[in-house]
């Protein structure tokens, strides 16, 4: 198994299962204080996983045992989505490919449309960001690490706000009173699923945690 660091049984270096350039830099951000170094996968040739799975869990368990078995390191990886109520879930699991599914391209900006176009008419506008963030310690660990985090709000039928990426300009805060867009990137990453999910993973790190 892969050296972990003294503090805190936290892994010295660990392999992001991502190619994602959004997802990459929230991870960074969020992971900066942490005295981890986090390693893209694609910096070490590791090819994008299959996600053949119809659950954002078995999706990033898969991702992060493929990363660690092709580089004998930790691994962590993600699985998220937007899951909206008045579409039983979707796009849930398949939110990056939501539109090219249906024939169109593979954009945020195809996927976003598509969106509004099914949602048109709804009043129920409410949605969550759900991430499941997995950590294993070699490819064969047992006992993953696994994070949830759960992120509520509404769907906008228009864009608002220039940061973030995938579904965040039409997804409303109500509390904040603004989209995920237009939150500044510090507040996004201190509220975000993924920030959900990192804390409960950090959580399961402590020393002397079951």
């Amino acid at each position: 198994m892969t050296a972990i660091s003294s503090a805190g049984g936290m892994p010295a270096r660990v392999v992001l299962a991502s190619g994602n350039p959004g997802k990459l830099r929230e991870f960074s951000a969020l992971f900066a204080p942490l005295g981890m170094t986090l390693v893209p996968q694609g910096e070490l040739g590791v090819p994008d996983a299959e996600e053949p799975y119809g659950t954002f869990l078995e999706n990033a368990l898969a991702k992060a045992r493929h990363a660690s078995r092709l580089t004998g390191l930790p691994a962590i990886a993600d699985d998220s989505g937007l899951c909206v109520d008045a579409l039983g879930g979707a796009p849930g699991v398949y939110s990056a490919r939501y539109a090219s599914l249906q024939g169109g391209e593979k954009s945020d900006a195809a996927n976003n449309a598509l969106l509004v176009r099914n949602l048109a008419g709804q009043a129920n506008r409410r949605a969550c960001y759900v991430a499941l963030l997995v950590m294993v310690r070699s490819e064969q660990d047992p006992r993953p690490l696994v994070g949830e985090g759960v992120w509520w709000g509404e769907i906008l039928d228009a864009p608002r706000g220039g940061h973030g990426f995938g579904y965040d300009p039409y997804f409303y805060l109500p509390p904040q009173g603004q989209t995920a867009a237009e939150l500044d990137p510090a507040e996004k990453n201190r509220l975000s699923h993924r920030a959900q999910a990192l804390r409960q993973l950090l959580e399961k790190l402590r020393p002397g945690a079951a």
